[in-house]
């Protein structure tokens, strides 16, 4: 399951994406955010993704497996394509699976940060001190 998730994220790939999740699926993109009920509203969520990030990395660190319920926790990276941000998430997923494996119920617990575009320390870093 995760490494078709993970395919379908790096290759921002919307449809890729739906065809893990069964027709009435239900996806809490995170804790804040009300529930996407449905095919359409789960699409519209990953083609706004898609749509907004480039560079995708994706990776489940730990997965646990117990019946049709799947547990992760995870990293990732991206580039908002509006400002060229480079933002690192970490977070852990629930999924509840049907009888064909697919996804009936996600939630996402995500924690993310920005660091520069280019790699350089941002400005609200601490000026560096070199030792003699």
């Amino acid at each position: 399951m995760f490494a078709r998730f993970k395919q379908a994220r790096e290759q921002r790939d919307p449809e890729a994406m739906l065809e893990l999740y069964a027709a009435e699926a239900t996806y809490d993109p995170n804790p804040f955010a009300p529930s996407l009920e449905g095919a359409n509203a789960i699409r519209e969520h990953w083609n706004a993704v898609a749509a907004e990030q480039a560079k995708v990395d994706f990776d489940a660190e730990r997965v646990w497996v117990s019946g049709r319920t799947v547990l992760a926790s995870w990293h990732a990276g991206f580039t908002r394509t509006e400002t060229n941000v480079r933002v690192r998430e970490r977070g852990f997923s629930t999924m509840e699976l049907d009888d064909e494996g697919s996804i009936l119920r996600m939630r996402d617990w995500p924690l993310a940060r920005e660091v520069s575009s280019d790699g350089a320390r941002e400005p609200s870093d601490p000026p560096m001190r070199v030792e003699e």
